[in-house]
């Protein structure tokens, strides 16, 4: 071939796919190709037209298959595991190209050498420690450029935006107290927000059933938040209840945001736990109504019914004050524990959203001391009747002996308020993954095709096209990337290929870890990052930054 003639190819033409283009627009036939990292030309019905087709140094054959944008995972916990990782193939198999990480209000950026160590401690059980990483950032941007520049300059294996964490910023700026912040420390964490988006963040996050997140009152929220909209981000709350009181915490962060004139996007949006089964549509039209009067808001949800958190998290609030060493301090003194046994099985800690505990709901799925592995993959409730224990003993020498590291399912949920939630317009989807544990929660593996295999081909809950939209063009909207989420002639070549016939999760309650089927290919930037089925050696994530206002 002439010189001249092969300086013009493409890269690589993908023929004959069915696209699926991330807008909720009937799918098409068409040659997409692709030439340094973005969507050069997309040629309908080429074969059918006899038109003059894209050619390029590779093609490949996409008949049968669907091509959409890459999955966005509006909510990761994969802040280590980018670093710790080149493969990550959690999420990479699954066709998502873009995480957004930073969330519940606790992360690791910005921080000091204290607030870093305290927050290391706080949230093993969703990281693990982090002895085999080098903290070498503090601040928001810093982080950012870790990712952009992982694994010896090369890059992470798949895109990550960040949000500011609250609880993060409360830890440097206040402590672990449960107090108001005084104007001082107020101004600090105004200052911490919009330094943080400066240097590229996309949002702010909260945990409000997390210390020290949840100290914050609503007036200290909005500040933030008003900080947060001035700089073109959004609000990400994990708010104060998805049990009793669910309802009212989602109206408090629809008034709070409204307040401040802040974009609002729920995290994990689900009505759980007894009082809640079949209210999705009161929640919904709580939405609808703030909708219509002006409010942005989307919502992100997981395809699953049960939650999955750290064991400590369900202690009331006031036992986890001051941090993980008071807490365990507290656990071993023999009456504050009694304490907290009756807050958590008898008035409703507010850690497990006012709701007294059911211990045969609460699964183990993770554990940090090797001693304590004998739990994981049962409840709270058998491993106390195989011992002939109380539940209380059994959690008890979880938290004190595994200080704190122990991860769990909450079996909660309620699968008519999951398929009420995932219909809804501003929907996205979200992994809410812990890779953590034994036997971690399988929506970390398979969340995106759950909701391809079960929810569209299999139950018709979503069309292909709407489903679609929601886990690739609505989120990207939301973030504020213009060139990504939908295919489209000069947007990025963040792609995936599936078999819409065979897709499904390959991952199960009792194998969380198996790598889904019927995504053949995944691209990032244009290059394969899974190919054939295999995870290839790429690593072309990088950081994603705010796209300023």
């Amino acid at each position: 071939m002439d010189p001249v003639e092969l300086a013009d190819l493409t890269d690589l033409v993908i023929r004959d796919a069915d696209v699926v283009d991330g807008t909720g627009a009937p799918s098409y036939r068409a040659d997409v190709a692709i030439k340094d990292g973005r969507i050069v030309s997309i040629v309908k019905e080429a074969a059918a037209a006899g038109c003059q087709r894209p050619r390029a140094r590779r093609e490949l054959d996409a008949e049968g298959l669907v091509l959409s944008p890459g999955f966005i995972d509006m909510h990761a916990h994969s802040d280590l595991a980018l670093l710790r990782d080149p493969e990550h193939s959690a999420k990479a198999a699954q066709g998502v190209t873009l995480e957004v990480i930073g969330q519940d209000g606790l992360s690791y950026a910005p921080v000091d050498d204290r607030s870093l160590e305290e927050v290391r401690r706080a949230i093993t059980g969703w990281n693990g420690y982090g002895d085999d990483i080098d903290f070498d950032w503090r601040s928001v941007g810093e982080y950012l450029d870790r990712l952009d520049h992982g694994f010896g300059g090369e890059g992470i294996a798949v895109n990550a935006a960040y949000l500011i964490p609250q609880g993060t910023v409360r830890a440097l700026a206040v402590g672990w107290e449960d107090r108001e912040a005084t104007p001082e420390e107020l101004d600090r964490m105004r200052h911490l927000v919009a330094e943080g988006m400066e240097q590229g963040a996309v949002g702010m996050s909260s945990g409000l059933t997390y210390t020290p997140g949840m100290y914050a009152k609503d007036a200290e929220l909005t500040e933030l938040c008003r900080v947060v909209a001035a700089h073109g981000g959004y609000y990400c709350p994990h708010h104060r209840s998805y049990g009793a009181g669910a309802l009212e915490a989602y109206e408090e962060m629809v008034a709070l945001t409204r307040e401040a004139d802040c974009p609002l996007h729920l995290a994990h949006a689900t009505m759980n736990f007894g009082p809640n089964k079949g209210r999705a549509p009161e929640l919904l039209t709580l939405l609808d109504d703030a909708l219509a009067a002006g409010a942005d808001i989307t919502l992100d949800t997981y395809p699953y019914t049960p939650g999955c958190t750290t064991l400590v998290a369900l202690l009331p609030s006031w036992a986890s004050e001051g941090g993980p060493e008071q807490i365990l301090k507290r656990l071993t003194d023999e009456a504050t524990a009694e304490r907290i046994r009756h807050h958590l099985e008898v008035t409703g800690s507010d850690g497990c959203h006012g709701v007294p505990v059911e211990w045969e709901t609460i699964e183990i799925s993770g554990v940090t001391a090797p001693a304590l592995a004998e739990y994981v993959g049962h409840t709270v409730q058998a491993s106390a009747d195989r011992r002939g224990e109380s539940p209380w003993t059994v959690a008890h020498r979880l938290l004190t002996d595994d200080r704190l590291g122990t991860t769990i399912l909450q079996h909660v949920g309620h699968e008519e308020n999951v398929r009420t939630i995932m219909r809804h317009r501003v929907h996205t989807g979200g992994s809410d993954g812990i890779l953590q544990g034994t036997k971690p929660h399988p929506r970390a593996y398979g969340t995106f095709p759950q909701y391809l295999g079960r929810y569209v081909r299999d139950l018709g809950v979503l069309s292909l096209e709407e489903c679609v939209a929601h886990l690739t063009g609505r989120p990207a909207a939301r973030l504020r990337l213009p060139d990504r989420g939908t295919v489209r002639e000069g947007h990025r070549a963040d792609l995936v290929l599936f078999d819409p016939a065979t897709v499904a999760p390959g991952s199960t309650f009792e194998q969380p870890r198996a790598l889904p089927t019927g995504i053949p290919y995944v691209l990032i930037d244009g290059r394969f990052v899974i190919e054939d089925g295999r995870r290839t050696d790429v690593l072309a994530g990088r950081a994603v930054r705010r796209t300023p206002a």
